[in-house]
């Protein structure tokens, strides 16, 4: 099984063809990634994949960007690949090579700065995002997809397995969360995309990070981590624990977040819609009096990026199709504590796959 496949790039020129664009324009970021496995750097210097639907591809690259891209898995594909000179104009090299086009796709996640210069270039097209072309393949993730996807939840939970020896009364949060950091590196992972060890009344905050404060007997601490492994493909998990005994509201509250979590988990086959499975987590915590304290949406897509299509939310009826990745999350936050439990699953053809698999229930430390 080939993580970037020779094929994705007929597949790609396939969907272009599907929704009426004339090419789709890729810069670095995750869709030049998937299409062709280069990891490019971001700079000011344009590096663009040109993907016609009628015509041969070419990957446009700073001359002194060129080894790097022939050494990339892009260099195995048989795909033309064009260094540009520091003097040359590389948009007018790009819209040479297109001609006259009507509609163009850009990477959802291009600079401004590239945007406005192709706008320059190709006048008399209409600018569209890449995504109606990329999404419908991007979101149902191809067996080597998940292998990776799996790999890097294997990795988080080796993480995970070690948070309780860092968490005891005395320590700060972000004593904690630097040992947490050199540990996903040390699991396997290429970079750290986030850490949130968030403590005492910093659990009833999402998106808290890490603070300087200090550990205490009683806190609840929501610990959410992720990375992306030399593969791209990421990883995203949170457990909660408590340093000791927890406030008796606190664990009343997390027995229904468990079992909520569980039920949306179990809610996840093919043909439900996205917006069921946060139905299924959202009743039992709105049925047990804590509807207002679960205010964000159940789960996100995840893949190249740690947060993609599709997305678990009310309002989004796209039904699940085998190959969906995404996170099952539901948290209560009525402070002065909160809590959250998360798993990555895939759509499977009959059900689901948990690609993390630390215990879910309540660990007490310290």
């Amino acid at each position: 099984m080939e993580l970037y496949p020779a094929s994705r790039l007929e597949l790609v020129r396939n969907s272009v063809r599907a929704v009426g664009l004339d090419a789709v324009l890729l810069t670095p970021g995750p869709d030049l990634r998937y299409v062709t496995g280069y990891d490019a750097k971001q700079l000011e210097r344009l590096t663009c994949l040109v993907l016609p639907a009628q015509g041969d591809p070419a990957l446009f690259v700073p001359r002194l960007e060129l080894p790097a891209a022939q050494a990339s898995p892009a260099g195995s594909l048989g795909l033309e690949i064009v260094p540009w000179e520091e003097t040359a104009d590389p948009f007018a090299m790009v819209a040479g090579l297109l001609g006259n086009v009507s509609a163009v796709g850009l990477s959802d996640r291009m600079w401004a700065l590239f945007v406005l210069r192709f706008r320059d270039v190709l006048p008399s097209a209409r600018l569209a995002l890449a995504s109606g072309a990329l999404r419908p393949l991007r979101i149902r993730k191809t067996p080597a997809e998940v292998a990776a996807l799996r790999e890097a939840g294997e990795a988080i939970d080796r993480v995970h397995a070690q948070v309780p020896g860092w968490l005891r009364a005395g320590r700060t949060e972000r004593e904690v969360g630097a040992d947490i950091t050199e540990a996903i590196l040390a699991s396997g992972h290429a970079t750290v995309d986030f850490v949130i060890v968030a403590s005492g009344p910093n659990a009833a905050s999402p998106h808290h990070e890490v603070s300087d404060r200090v550990l205490e007997p009683g806190d609840a601490v929501v610990v959410d981590i992720g990375g992306a492994m030399p593969s791209g493909y990421c990883s995203d998990s949170t457990r909660t624990y408590a340093i000791g005994e927890p406030p008796a509201d606190f664990t009343a509250y997390y027995k229904v977040l468990y079992d909520a979590q569980e039920a949306a988990c179990a809610a996840v086959r093919p043909g439900v819609t996205a917006e069921s499975v946060d139905a299924a987590a959202r009743e039992p915590i709105t049925a047990a009096g804590y509807g207002g304290a679960f205010f964000h949406r159940t789960g996100h897509g995840i893949g190249l990026e740690s947060h993609e299509d599709p997305y678990i939310v009310a309002g989004n009826v796209e039904m699940l199709e085998p190959g969906m990745a995404f996170s099952v999350e539901p948290g209560i936050y009525p402070g002065p504590h909160g809590a959250r439990i998360e798993d990555i699953v895939v759509c499977t053809a009959d059900g689901y796959e948990r690609l993390n698999n630390t215990p879910r229930e309540l660990l007490v430390v310290g």
